[in-house]
């Protein structure tokens, strides 16, 4: 994993890297509209599967959509959207993020090693340089919108997102159980510690309608999420439905809102990038 970080730092040094780093950051930043990391204070809620989704819906309305995978220990993002390879080198001797359609582009550590299980063995401080070189080295143009998939809980990636991008704003997932709420609301308070702006929450898996008779049964529980939300004082983007087709589409590498473009779940989706317009349009968002 040392090769991966020494290939990543092949252009001439200057004299002092870490500034040389901390410019290029902030020139690439400057081109991103809006900058979101997507969150949840637990695994298994769905996290990833929303921001791969989100990131989709967000590319289908027109919008240029950048998605990071800062997931370093499990990245996913690329497997779910079919997407394999290495990145390469550009011209500008910046990393070209790896193209999913026009106006989708994506970054994850998995497009940079060369066996996709191999384990990284990371500690804090080399995570801190490999998310900001994700961002610093990697031509990601003009973007309407980053969405950044950070691993579970309140660690060193997404603390590193914080301090990197100071104006990144949060989109919490969680499903309607209670141990799933108990775990947003330390990521809430998270977020308040850093200083980061919440923009959202998201209920996922939230309720299930049978292949069969089309009622809705609640797996994991309803209106939880939505609840937790108001308590807090931060705005419920919406409900995403559970659908065995999601997992389906996520393990096969295929677009799930491409095969079900009509589906519940789709238009939940839909649903959520139509109030994260208009939350950006007025400004309606907390801390």
């Amino acid at each position: 994993m040392v090769q991966i970080q020494s290939n990543m730092e092949t252009a001439a040094q200057p004299a002092d890297p870490q500034a040389q780093r901390d410019a290029d950051v902030k020139s690439v930043l400057g081109r991103i509209k809006h900058k979101f990391i997507i969150m949840s204070g637990k695994g298994g809620v769905g996290k990833t599967s929303t921001s791969v989704n989100l990131s989709l819906t967000l590319a289908s309305l027109g919008h240029q959509v950048g998605l990071m995978d800062v997931d370093l220990h499990g990245p996913d993002v690329p497997r779910m959207l079919g997407l394999s390879g290495m990145l390469d080198l550009g011209p500008n001797r910046k990393l070209n993020p790896m193209r999913y359609s026009k106006n989708l582009c994506v970054v994850s550590i998995e497009s940079l090693t060369p066996t996709k299980d191999d384990a990284i063995i990371w500690r804090g401080p080399v995570k801190y340089s490999a998310i900001q070189q994700f961002i610093g080295d990697v031509g990601w143009g003009d973007l309407d919108f980053l969405l950044i998939d950070s691993p579970p809980g309140t660690g060193d990636e997404p603390l590193t997102v914080a301090q990197t991008i100071p104006d990144a704003k949060a989109i919490i997932v969680t499903t309607p159980q209670e141990v799933s709420l108990a775990d947003v609301r330390k990521s809430i308070n998270f977020c308040k510690v850093v200083k980061m702006d919440i923009f959202g929450l998201i209920e996922n898996m939230s309720g299930f309608a049978c292949p069969h008779c089309q009622s809705v049964i609640d797996l994991f529980g309803s209106g939880g999420g939505e609840k937790t939300a108001v308590a807090a004082s931060i705005p419920f983007l919406g409900k995403i439905p559970f659908d065995q087709k999601m997992v389906e589409c996520g393990d096969a590498g295929v677009s799930y809102q491409q095969q079900h473009k009509d589906s519940p779940v789709s238009e939940a989706f839909r649903a959520v990038a139509q109030e994260m317009a208009r939350l950006l349009r007025s400004g309606l968002f907390f801390l």
